[in-house]
């Protein structure tokens, strides 16, 4: 076969852009007398190690399937083919899998390079398996990659996302040089973990801090509810010229809705507009949050509705805005055009949606509506919050009975999920607004039994002293002194205000 042939076949691999032009590539490899030629096998594999081409979990299988069906037949593989069988295998989500092929690799007496660990320590990750991850440090440690920057960084970043932030940092200083990405990766490690504190320290270390750095730094603030320390740490990094991307910008607009800064909200638009960068669905809904939550619905709808794409993650930010500003028949008006445009809602549209109902009268039934349309239609499974969302909006309109049917059905599996207290308060709410002692009690003493908050004690005690029983509410109040050194342990409420675009925070118990 001529050269000219044979370039122009592997050509042909490097342009497929599904399994279906694959194959018909592999056949051509195959009577063109390529089929033992390892640079054609390498072109092969290597179309499944992209994530582009691996489509849905559907297709995945049946790619994955067909790249280990070739590299069946490679006689005698190179070690940059077994690297890239280990990468289509974790892209595919085969994680033992993707463990299996080192295996297979010690066992063909092959040795690994810098390429081959990574991988195998994101599915360590992935698989939140710290023993696995450690064998496979040990293995970084007997080959004799631990000084290599590739291997270094991957091991920081597997110890950080298992949370063991510790051996993150043993691996870090171990290292004889560090680039950005090893600091970046060690700080977002720390703001994970929640500790802001330490990522502040690292983030004073980096002797060189690029975008990443400082973009991990703001998004850590604002990830752990820092939302002024997010704010001014980007404005210093402004002073030093370093430009922001969307990921950072994205942070700053989470923050301004948090804190109710509309000014700042309104700059980051302004600026936004004056660097020419493209309105993003990330950003577009980052600025839709933004709006809805700084109470500017109007501002919010524009946008909205100027946006070419919108994601299921966009519309529910402008569903959840009109539901948290009080404007529930907007928001089932929204979930309409929403399902008219064909975009799938998920478990937060139902959150949102039954969050709107609770705010206009007569709602009830809407909710169960829309339990039985997400479950039939959409196939959503309801979680505890979705359970707690309709037990408020049903009882607060006082079918107090069909609620604790609702909350005792939803829950016979596992009581100790958050979501159950939740739906048990609501109930216990619901019954104090309607004065049903009974019924009270015995919510009472779920919630009780679940938690070690003391909201419960004080909705209890306050409806014996209203009906009239007031030895019921000594007791209750007896009972939250006894837990009184539990109390005074969780983290005081806070809130803030923007008065002439500065933010003021309030926190409960201190002194003004």
């Amino acid at each position: 076969m001529s050269s000219s042939s044979s370039s122009r076949c592997l050509r042909l691999l490097e342009k497929c852009k599904d399994l279906k032009e694959l194959k018909q590539a592999h056949g051509q490899v195959i009577t063109s007398g390529l089929s033992h030629n390892t640079f054609a096998h390498s072109r092969l594999l290597a179309f499944f190690s992209s994530p582009h081409n691996l489509g849905t979990r559907r297709r995945r299988t049946g790619s994955i399937s067909y790249a280990w069906e070739i590299f069946e037949k490679i006689q005698e593989p190179t070690v940059c083919i077994v690297n890239t069988m280990i990468k289509a295998f974790f892209l595919s989500n085969e994680l033992t899998r993707t463990l299996g092929m080192y295996k297979h690799m010690l066992q063909i007496g092959m040795c690994p390079d810098n390429y081959t660990f990574p991988y195998l320590l994101k599915a360590c990750s992935d698989m939140e398996s710290y023993s696995l991850g450690s064998s496979i440090h040990g293995q970084c440690l007997k080959f004799g990659f631990l000084a290599d920057t590739y291997v270094g960084n991957s091991l920081i970043s597997m110890y950080s996302e298992l949370g063991v932030m510790k051996d993150a940092r043993y691996v870090f200083d171990e290292m004889p040089s560090h680039c950005v990405v090893a600091w970046t990766v060690l700080i977002s490690g720390y703001s994970r973990t929640g500790d802001v504190f330490e990522a502040r320290l690292v983030f004073d270390e980096s002797p060189v801090k690029d975008r990443g750095v400082w973009g991990s730094m703001i998004s850590g603030y604002v990830q752990n509810n820092c939302f002024k320390e997010g704010l001014q740490m980007f404005r210093v990094m402004q002073m030093t010229g370093v430009q922001p991307d969307e990921m950072i910008l994205v942070s700053i607009l989470s923050a301004c809705a948090q804190l109710g800064s509309l000014e700042n909200g309104k700059w980051v638009q302004r600026y936004l507009e004056k660097l020419g960068m493209a309105m993003t669905v990330r950003l577009g809904t980052a600025l839709v949050d933004m709006y809805a939550k700084c109470g500017r619905l109007d501002f919010a709808r524009e946008l909205f509705d100027k946006m070419p794409v919108r994601d299921v993650i966009c519309w529910n930010a402008m569903i959840s805005g009109f539901a948290m500003n009080g404007r529930g028949e907007e928001a089932m008006a929204l979930f309409q055009e929403m399902q008219n445009s064909g975009t799938r809602p998920d478990d937060i549209t139902l959150i949102s949606l039954l969050t709107a109902c609770t705010t206009c009268p007569g709602m009830a039934s809407e909710g169960l509506k829309l339990l039985s349309v997400m479950c039939n239609t959409y196939n959503i499974q309801p979680k505890g919050e979705h359970y707690a969302c309709l037990i408020h909006l049903i009882s607060k309109e006082g079918f107090l009975e069909e609620a604790r049917n609702l909350v005792q059905s939803a829950h016979t599996e596992d009581e100790e999920e958050d979501g159950s207290v939740v739906a048990w308060r609501a109930l216990l709410s619901g019954c104090v607004d309607h004065g049903e002692v009974c019924l009270a009690e015995a919510a009472a003493e779920k919630v009780f039994r679940l938690e070690r908050h003391d909201g419960a004690y004080v909705l209890l005690s306050n409806l014996y002293a209203a009906a009239g029983k007031h030895d019921g509410a000594k007791r209750v109040r007896k009972m939250m002194r006894k837990k009184k050194e539990l109390i005074d342990k969780k983290t005081p409420g806070c809130s803030s205000v923007e008065i002439n675009g500065v933010v003021h925070e309030f926190v409960a118990g201190e002194n003004l």
